[in-house]
């Protein structure tokens, strides 16, 4: 989740998600993101569209066998506009998790829209969540993006894993020097105040851009990672916790 919109939840989902699968696992993506779903052209599977039976929905398996519901899945047209109100769309995310024959997985992703609203409160409220992952990049902004995420999570009592801080940075593919595009981080400060584990911060990198934009994104293979082998070591220690 974030407390604003652009910082790259979904990149950080699928990235997640192909790493936890390149793994092993049996891994779902739940697109929540009702009104601006990315997930399914990332993985190149926006001109499927999801089955089902009486049992209930059948989610989109992709290349590599990630399964993923999402409403750009169920509409005729990708681009047909989502005009509902709050209570509608939470009930629809509601759905997606209750509602979709998701067979024996090991992780389930969420990918929020952005913000504390509805859909975020519906969730939390709802669903049975192992932690959050915030996602921000180095703005000025960040202090206030990365509390209001972090507020909200304490008020609803639901564990935070830690913070990825996305496009942190450009490396020049000729010298290797670092950029700053967005200007000098202040995620160590802003985690440290905060007291939450900054898990990784991530470049922004062109193969990974042209990837997604080709649905692609299951062939990317650079940065795996400080952030998957941190984050799955940190969902498997609180997966065994639950279980002792």
């Amino acid at each position: 989740m974030s407390g604003k919109g652009g910082v790259g939840k979904s990149s950080v989902t699928s990235l997640l998600a192909i790493s936890l699968r390149d793994k092993g696992y049996n891994v779902g993506i739940l697109d929540a993101d009702i009104t601006g779903p990315s997930i399914p052209k990332i993985f190149g599977i926006n001109g499927k569209r999801a089955t089902g039976n009486d049992k209930g929905l059948n989610p989109v398996v992709t290349t590599s066998g990630i399964k993923v519901i999402s409403l750009n899945l169920l509409v005729e047209q990708e681009d047909d506009p989502v005009v509902w109100r709050g209570p509608i769309i939470s009930g629809t995310v509601k759905q997606f998790f209750t509602d979709v024959n998701w067979g024996d997985i090991d992780y389930l992703l969420i990918d929020l829209p952005p913000g504390t609203g509805d859909v975020p409160l519906t969730i939390m409220q709802s669903l049975p969540l192992d932690g959050i992952v915030i996602v921000s990049s180095p703005q000025d902004l960040v202090k206030l993006i990365v509390k209001k995420s972090v507020n909200m999570a304490k008020m609803m009592n639901v564990p935070i894993l830690g913070i990825v801080e996305n496009m942190s940075y450009f490396e020049c593919p000729d010298c290797g020097k670092k950029i700053n595009i967005f200007g000098k981080s202040k995620i160590e400060e802003v985690s440290k105040e905060m007291n939450i584990d900054v898990i990784a911060k991530l470049p922004i990198d062109q193969e990974f851009v042209e990837l997604c934009d080709e649905g692609r994104i299951e062939l990317y293979g650079k940065i795996k990672f400080d952030l998957m082998e941190k984050l799955s070591l940190k969902l498997t220690e609180k997966m065994e916790g639950d279980v002792k």
